[in-house]
């Protein structure tokens, strides 16, 4: 029986391919470096190559499930806070430009700050 999930079994078995060929090889290496012999390293990354796969499905398709995390289950109200603004700069911002640049002060030039 298959878990439902939003995630594809396609792209579940697919995840679980690629990661297994880099962990086979990895397995193969260490086994090379620990037993010396080529027959028994290719022995045991090909029977775990397997094993692992159907492991790694079954892990992936439940952890589908579990909404914690996901980017698509995040609340609207859990995002960072944004304070709105306030009726001033609205006000200003519904402003025509020409009315807000006229109504600014000229910059003062730093020479004729006082200190």
């Amino acid at each position: 029986m298959f878990i439902r999930a939003p995630e594809a079994h396609s792209r579940s078995f697919f995840k679980a391919v690629s990661w297994r060929i880099l962990g086979s090889m990895d397995t193969f290496v260490i086994s090379y470096f620990v037993t010396g012999k080529l027959v028994f390293a290719a022995s045991i990354a090909s029977v775990e190559t397997f094993t692992k796969i159907v492991l790694f499905y079954g892990h992936e398709r439940i952890w589908a499930t579990v909404p914690w995390g996901r980017a698509d289950q995040i609340a609207p109200h859990a995002a960072p806070h944004v304070a709105p603004p306030a009726a001033a700069e609205l006000a200003v911002a519904a402003e025509p430009a020409v009315a807000r640049t006229a109504s600014r002060p000229k910059s003062v030039k730093p020479k004729e700050l006082a200190l």
